[in-house]
């Protein structure tokens, strides 16, 4: 499984620049390549990112959010998903399961990470907490 040059640059757009707030990532089973599907614009919110998530197949995902720490200290985490949804073909679960660890290490920075099956599993609840 090879990683697509854009995905590494848009990364470090975003952890860098701040270009946006979230980046949805596809494996095209046909070429073996991990490739950009969607940027999140900076102003676009937590359900903008979760709703852009298919219902019923894999992707990657990396969500930087924003959060008020206990302490009242503003901070952001690097959030990195492993969205397999119950519904997806198995073989793509398995393609994204086996290829997971190898695309992370591609992205330098990532500081959570989360495996979801369905959208309760990446509520904004568990996100936050996670990040404290």
């Amino acid at each position: 499984m090879s990683v697509d040059d854009e995905c590494k640059l848009r990364f470090l757009e975003l952890k860098a620049k701040r270009n946006y707030r979230f980046i949805i990532f596809k494996i095209e089973e046909k070429i073996q390549r991990v490739i950009v599907e969607k940027l999140g614009q900076p102003g676009e919110s937590y359900d903008d990112f979760a709703s852009s998530l298919p219902d019923n197949e894999c992707r990657y995902a990396v969500y930087d959010f924003d959060f008020t720490t206990n302490e009242n200290c503003q901070k952001s985490k690097i959030f990195f998903v492993a969205w397999a949804p119950d519904t997806s073909r198995i073989r793509s679960k398995m393609v994204y399961a086996s290829s997971k660890d190898r695309f992370k290490r591609e992205l330098d920075g990532i500081q959570v990470e989360l495996q979801a099956t369905d959208p309760s599993e990446m509520s904004i609840d568990i996100v936050k907490a996670r990040a404290l």
